[in-house]
């Protein structure tokens, strides 16, 4: 991470300490930590971390145990690494009695109810004793504004991922299975150089393509029916999605109508993602032209989401919660439609928000402009 990107980050960060009740910001949600510190070493489950960071005024602590100590002296040269031995719940008080912590900020959506209990427990016992209080949604809301560096990692995430896809439709043959297709993009994906793959590869051939988050079974692909790939790398910790819907052959005349309503809301929704529009507003158009093809019921999740450390972060181009798009986001256009039994279609373009509106930084051709 660039110094000064990371100064900015740390300076807002404490400028949001200064607004809320807390004198003390702990992070511990794997992409907020990257964020802030540049430390890249990934939580293999809900209750294992590999570290998490200790910010106030004064104070830019990194705590993690030893596996971790070498790596987080190398990643995260701005913070002072501490090496625990029993366990976060045992040691941090002691450290926030040294830091002078008296209001502890945490990440309520990350933190389980197990180590709030036992951390709680044993901050209520000093003296005088400290409190742990909610800190929610801070770092994930600035990291909704992308700084050049993660806009130009995120074209570079978006680039190879196109490209990949490319090369994998350009195999797509009947008798393929859904899994073996899932295979190639992974193993493309590591031979490019990605970290990994963002999420697993949604491969979903026919009646499959009728589910938006199918998983890639054994069933293999065959001629005219729609084949359904969603994909995305990491590269740099920055994370890339794109969606194709195409087909091996002719497809019927229900589904042709079905791509081109697809394609159509989404070439109309793309005009108004632009800084100062709603971020409900591209979903009601979208969903508007789905509704009047007469496949409203078969549309029934968001236009699209925020990209960037995570595949899906804020914001929401969805009914929910609305905000104010800006420039610097960076958001997934991708409308859809799933007709249970029969299949369904997905396309999806990865944007920038600039100053005129939507720039599209996946690069795949669409194939099936019927």
């Amino acid at each position: 991470m660039e110094e000064n990107h990371q100064l900015k980050r740390l300076e807002a960060l404490r400028r949001h300490l200064k607004d809320s009740r807390n004198d003390g910001a702990w992070i511990i949600q794997p992409e907020n930590r990257r964020y802030l510190s540049g430390y890249r070493a990934e939580d293999t489950q809900i209750t294992e971390s590999s570290g998490s960071l200790l910010i106030d005024e004064r104070h830019l602590f990194l705590v993690t145990d030893s596996r971790y100590t070498v790596q987080a002296q190398a990643e995260a040269p701005a913070f002072e690494i501490i090496t625990i031995k029993k366990g976060i719940t045992e040691e941090l008080p002691a450290i926030l009695e040294r830091a002078g912590v008296k209001r502890l900020g945490f990440e309520p959506d990350y933190l389980t109810w197990q180590v709030h209990k036992r951390l709680g427990s044993a901050l209520k016992k000093l003296s005088p004793e400290i409190a742990l209080l909610p800190f929610s949604g801070v770092v994930e809301k600035m990291r909704e504004i992308k700084d050049e560096s993660e806009i130009k990692a995120l074209e570079t995430s978006a680039e190879m991922i196109s490209a990949i896809l490319e090369d994998v439709i350009s195999l797509l043959e009947p008798g393929l299975s859904e899994k073996e297709v899932a295979w190639m993009i992974e193993d493309m994906a590591r031979k490019a150089g990605a970290e990994s793959l963002a999420f697993p590869s949604i491969v979903a051939s026919g009646p499959n393509s009728a589910m938006p988050h199918a998983v890639p079974t054994g069933r293999r692909l065959k001629e005219n029916e729609p084949v359904t790939l969603d994909v995305g790398v990491r590269l740099n910790g920055y994370c890339s999605d794109i969606t194709r819907t195409v087909f091996l052959g002719e497809p019927d005349d229900e589904i042709k109508k079905v791509y081109r309503t697809v394609r159509k809301a989404q070439l109309e929704a793309l005009k108004h993602v632009a800084p100062g529009v709603k971020s409900s507003h591209p979903d009601t158009v979208a969903r508007k032209i789905i509704d009047a093809a007469g496949y409203g019921k078969y549309f029934g999740h968001g236009l699209g989401h925020g990209v960037g450390l995570a595949t899906h972060e804020g914001p929401r181009l969805s009914p929910l919660k609305p905000v104010t798009l800006e420039q610097g986001m960076v958001v997934t256009v991708e409308p859809g439609i799933y007709i249970p039994g029969t299949g369904g279609v997905r396309l999806e373009e990865t944007v920038v928000i600039g100053p005129d509106g939507a720039r599209v930084i996946t690069k795949t051709d669409h194939l099936n402009e019927f």
